[in-house]
């Protein structure tokens, strides 16, 4: 159902508080009777019930309840009624009357008096004056006019009000929210920004353009491979130097660190006399530097399940053969 301004209006008053006795119950009447209303008016009390939030308890100072209780207590009293001053009878002498038939008494009232004057039995009171009631110019009365022009005025004062008092309290709530958010109540308190900044730092870089060498040797102390790593790629090569293969079996490389839970696979080394690898691009610097480099024999293809069979034969660990930024003779 579509309300107009004034049963609006009406909804918006009755949920400040600012109308009279009648008018609340007449705007409870209607509640009653209409469930649509109600709810518009339980929808004005919604918006509007912020504020009561935004506002905290104020003790009054005890001078004014004593300034009231002073103000009641005056009022209380019975006051005495208006008593208008005894005018005294004055004394005069009546003229004489003439008793001529043609010209009547002298004291005959005249019959177009505008009002009808009733002297009081009472000499000391003064006299009532009846007067003809007023008629209304042009013959309409405007009271009704009146009455609802300034209903009218009072409940667009009403809205005015509600109007400012929200736009009020929305400009502090915001001000809060920016400067303070801390004095603000739970339900309306701005949540805070947590944002999360990942910052990734680069491992340390394997020097540029060095070389390193480890020889792979066992008990008997010659030398089975040698193997070489690129400080700028990472990529390695591994040259047979001693080793014999044994048939149906395979030479495996492997790293082994304490920073590590276990040993890692470096691949099978061919039977070609140079085997090159890129796999330590995985691994940190400090890894690759001090590793233990081992080889264990293997069945043919390597290790079945990723990690050693048999006792390493043949260790060694890096050496730097060039250091960074030398020119290597040509």
């Amino acid at each position: 159902m579509a309300y107009s301004e004034d049963h609006i209006a009406l909804a918006a008053e009755y949920a400040l508080g600012t109308l009279d006795a009648d008018e609340r119950t007449q705007v409870e009447t209607m509640m009653t009777v209409d469930s649509e209303f109600a709810a518009l008016v339980q929808a004005w009390e919604f918006r509007l019930g912020t504020l009561n939030q935004m506002v905290g308890l104020v003790e009054p100072r005890p001078v004014v309840w004593e300034n009231i209780k002073a103000a009641i207590g005056h009022a209380g009293a019975p006051q005495a009624p208006l008593v208008l001053p005894e005018t005294p009878a004055a004394t005069m002498t009546p003229p004489p009357t003439t008793d001529d038939p043609e010209f009547g008494s002298a004291f005959d009232p005249e019959p177009s008096q505008p009002s009808e004057i009733r002297q009081s039995p009472d000499i000391g009171q003064p006299a009532e004056i009846r007067r003809p009631p007023i008629q209304a110019r042009f013959g309409v009365d405007d009271s009704s006019n009146m009455i609802a022009l300034a209903s009218r005025v009072k409940r667009w004062r009403g809205i005015a009000s509600a109007a400012t008092a929200i736009a009020a309290a929305l400009l502090v709530t915001l001000g809060l929210q920016v400067y303070k958010p801390d004095a603000l109540p739970d339900a309306i308190r701005p949540k805070p920004r947590i944002q999360t900044v990942e910052v990734k730092t680069p491992a340390p870089a394997f020097t540029p353009s060095a070389q390193y060498v480890a020889l792979l040797q066992g008990q008997n102390g010659g030398p089975a491979f040698i193997m070489t790593i690129d400080g700028a790629t990472k990529n390695f090569t591994v040259r047979k130097v001693g080793a014999a293969s044994e048939p149906g079996k395979s030479f495996e490389l492997w790293l082994i660190s304490d920073k590590l839970p276990q040993p890692r696979s470096l691949g099978v080394i061919g039977a070609d006399d140079f085997t090159a690898r890129p796999v330590l691009s995985g691994y940190d610097p400090d890894v690759i530097n001090g590793a233990t480099y081992a080889v264990t024999v293997e069945q043919a293809g390597g290790s079945p399940n990723g990690q050693p069979t048999s006792a390493p034969i043949f260790t060694g660990k890096l050496i730097e053969t060039v250091p960074p930024g030398s020119n290597t003779p040509r």
